[in-house]
């Protein structure tokens, strides 16, 4: 019933209704952050790609043609905003100087052994991306925002065959750069 109801609104807001624009953003906050949170152990940073994916939905709704679903598109600008923000982090990190990220207090990214291996998935799907660009987004729908194939298929407009080769190929890879430690 939800996702009916945030399908409609999210209609509306393609064709211009700002007041559906607004009641979307708010009901779907909760959780874009926690989805954030898949891929962000740091609650800061989650929310901050929190923020910047719900400005991408309002910069981008009137290109939602709803050729897939909204909740698909919006999976989509869920892991893209994840790992540009992560990509930002560390940028800054670098640029400060420090070789990995700074902890003035103790925190999930060096606390947690979850936390850890969602850092160093991240990095694994940069080298991902850098050597194989093609095989990141069928990855990245399927294991972490859990889509179906199918769903996948439609919203890459490539066959279901080539789907699950990608996600293949991404998972042999990715599981070399995490074993090889990075």
């Amino acid at each position: 019933m939800r996702d009916e109801h945030h399908e409609e609104l999210a209609r509306r807001a393609a064709a211009g209704d700002r007041a559906a624009l607004e009641t979307l953003l708010a009901e779907i906050r909760p959780s874009v952050l926690r989805r954030c949170s898949r891929f962000l152990p740091c609650y800061q940073d989650a929310e901050e790609a929190c923020q910047d994916v719900l400005l991408q939905v309002a910069r981008n709704i009137g290109g939602f043609e709803g050729r897939s679903r909204f909740s698909t598109w919006l999976h989509v600008i869920i892991a893209n905003g994840s790992r540009q923000t992560y990509r930002a982090l560390k940028r800054r990190a670098a640029e400060q100087g420090y070789a990995e990220m700074p902890v003035d207090v103790p925190d999930a990214r060096t606390t947690s052994v979850i936390a850890g291996s969602r850092l160093d998935l991240l990095d694994a799907l940069e080298r991902l991306e850098a050597a194989r660009a093609e095989l990141v987004a069928p990855m990245v729908l399927r294991d972490i925002c859990q889509l179906d194939y199918k769903e996948i298929a439609t919203h890459l407009g490539i066959p279901e065959g080539t789907v699950k080769s990608r996600i293949h190929q991404a998972r042999g890879q990715v599981r070399q750069y995490l074993l090889a430690g990075l």
